[in-house]
């Protein structure tokens, strides 16, 4: 406690137009710091405290607008919003520029009706929340999800699936590891290789490796296809999600997404065609009057509700969580 005085004294004394005295800022940051077992040096100590105390005035200012979304103090609270982007975000693309990919069998296009609401986790087609890490594998862990829920509906057994392979492996169809990559090209790569080891098997490490571990003996599921839904489409999303689990690309480039603690997700600057975050949508359901998409991520169960986000659902494609999404044929 009392090293920590001491940084508090090296940061100086409280600037101009913050929304509470220092003291305050000082308690926060403190507790918070104790609360996750973090540490600092010397030298890291200032950013990180001035991007707590810009997130917990930004947290404030936002909760007091009468928003749906309700931010909170988080893990990811003492990074800016640009090094936030840069550690946790691993898909980067411009989907307005995209041919729609077709995949090598297509599904029948007439679905049965969609029901009012859906929770896949509730059927055992949906594992554990995982954490990433500060690594931009957000797009294995969108596939592997995909993958899993698609392979327990079908043979009734739920595998825990390697992210680490997808990383390792599947560099020669454009991915690159913890510096991003697609979940499209992801399939292609289990579709060509044979299928995918179990996470058991072949662990996380959060790191690259660039020497694939591949086990034939070791793999937990197989697809033979994918497809993808129509792009800009709700209601193809809706139905292909009665289907199963489905990997889905979103636009998770804003503080309101880093720091969302709950209520159903609604951005006002979020794109529908900038995508930078690989997520996994596993149901939908209504909140009052307000319809929403339950997205699984990727940043273990403390953020958000558990692991998991409600964003906003009929509302013209909202963060394009249907610009890029696919799900995986067994």
């Amino acid at each position: 406690m009392r090293i920590l005085l001491a940084l508090f004294l090296i940061v100086g004394i409280a600037s101009a137009n913050r929304l509470f005295s220092e003291q305050h800022y000082q308690n926060q940051f403190t507790n918070w710091m104790v609360r996750l077992d973090r540490a600092y040096d010397v030298f890291e100590f200032q950013d990180r405290y001035n991007a707590f105390k810009n997130n917990l005035d930004l947290i404030h200012k936002w909760n007091s607008q009468g928003h749906s979304t309700v931010l909170g103090v988080n893990h990811l609270a003492d990074l800016s919003n640009e090094e936030y982007r840069n550690l946790y975000l691993g898909v980067k693309v411009d989907a307005s520029r995209l041919p729609q990919q077709a995949a090598s069998i297509k599904l029948n296009k007439v679905f049965a009706p969609v029901a009012a609401s859906l929770d896949w986790r509730s059927s055992g087609a949906v594992g554990r929340v995982k954490d990433q890490g500060q690594c931009g594998s957000c797009w294995s862990f969108s596939t592997t999800g995909s993958i899993e829920g698609a392979n327990q509906i079908a043979t009734g057994n739920f595998a825990s699936l390697s992210e680490q392979q997808l990383m390792d492996c599947s560099r020669d169809y454009g991915n690159e590891g913890c510096n991003g990559g697609l979940m499209d090209a992801a399939m292609k790569y289990v579709i060509a290789q044979g299928g995918l080891d179990t996470e058991e098997s072949y662990p996380y490490t959060m790191s690259d490796s660039y020497t694939c571990k591949f086990n034939p003996a070791n793999i937990g599921a197989k697809i033979s296809s994918y497809i993808d839904v129509q792009r800009g489409s709700e209601t193809d999303l809706a139905a292909k999600l009665n289907k199963g689990p489905v990997s889905v690309a979103i636009d998770a480039s804003h503080s309101s997404f880093q720091l969302y603690k709950s209520g159903v997700y609604y951005e006002p600057a979020c794109s529908s065609y900038n995508l930078d975050h690989g997520v996994l949508a596993v149901g939908y359901g209504t909140e009052g009057s307000s319809n929403y998409w339950i997205v699984k991520n990727s940043w273990g169960p403390n953020w958000g509700l558990s692991g998991y986000i409600w964003m906003a659902k009929d509302k013209s494609n909202h963060c394009g969580i249907s610009s890029m999404a696919s799900i995986p044929v067994v």
